[in-house]
């Protein structure tokens, strides 16, 4: 991948694993000084029984072409999050990207707690509702702090990683989404003056550790890596016109069509249900 992005610098959330390392190592192969973070951490106990940590992350970043920076951080923490950001001021002045994948909402289906899936929402533990909560205050959380710095600099891009919803039936994760386009749209508003996109990218189906998990019952023909949305994230980050989307919900698939990427086997992913 050209480098189109070096001399940028981003910080990716929930990037130990799933979409948000498919981006960062996107990020990292266009370039870009990024930082990874997420809970799971060299020397702390996995959150989730999957594999990954920040650090294992970071360095494929670097492998990649870019500068991959760990950052353990618990995004449920705010003291934490803020360190984060003073943490980027503090060693590059700038920050151009800041893309929210933190997301808790499918640790359930993980350690198997969640099983069977379609259960009632009166049925569920009441706790899921605050796992598919979180990532929505994560996000603004981070969003607060990545707009102070991109304000002061008069430029910027924030993305925020989310689902289309046309059903009924799981209020803690329709909310969720649905809260989240409505996130960007609220904050695209008072940004765009300062010359700072926010967009919701809409990925399909992503062939994350999670998935992968459960391969052998699910059809994954029409499948995507993480780094397709990670391509999408580039290409919006190297649009000098990237305001003209600002406020929009995007579907991965519409912006590879656009501006001309493919995902790593040279396909692009359409959704069956968008």
């Amino acid at each position: 991948m050209e480098q189109v992005l070096k001399g940028k610098v981003a910080v990716v959330t929930g990037a130990s694993r799933g979409v948000g390392k498919g981006i960062a190592l996107s990020l990292g192969a266009a370039g870009a000084t990024v930082y990874v973070t997420g809970r799971t951490g060299a020397g702390h106990a996995a959150t989730v029984p999957l594999a990954g940590t920040v650090e294992e992350t970071a360095a494929e970043v670097t492998q990649l072409g870019g500068l991959g920076i760990a950052v353990r951080c618990d995004h449920r923490n705010d003291a934490e999050t803020e360190a984060l950001f003073q943490q980027v001021q503090t060693e590059q002045k700038r920050l151009d990207i800041l893309v929210n994948s933190a997301w808790a909402g499918y640790e359930g289906l993980h350690d198997g707690s969640d099983f069977p899936m379609d259960q009632t929402f009166w049925v569920r533990r009441l706790s899921y509702w605050d796992d598919n909560l979180f990532g929505l205050r994560a996000a603004y959380i981070a969003g607060v702090f990545a707009a102070r710095m991109m304000v002061e600099q008069k430029s910027g891009l924030i993305v925020q990683i989310s689902n289309k919803i046309g059903g009924y039936g799981n209020p803690a994760y329709n909310l969720s989404k649905i809260a989240t386009d409505r996130l960007t749209a609220d904050m695209a508003e008072p940004l765009r003056e300062h010359q700072v996109a926010v967009v919701t990218l809409y990925p399909g189906l992503v062939r994350t550790e999670g998935i992968m998990k459960y391969a052998e019952f699910m059809d994954l023909s029409n499948a995507e890596s993480a780094q397709f949305t990670g391509r999408a994230v580039v290409a919006l980050g190297a649009d000098d016109h990237r305001l003209a989307k600002t406020g929009q919900c995007l579907w991965v698939s519409d912006l590879a069509a656009e501006y001309g990427f493919t995902d790593l086997d040279g396909k692009i992913y359409v959704p069956t249900w968008k």
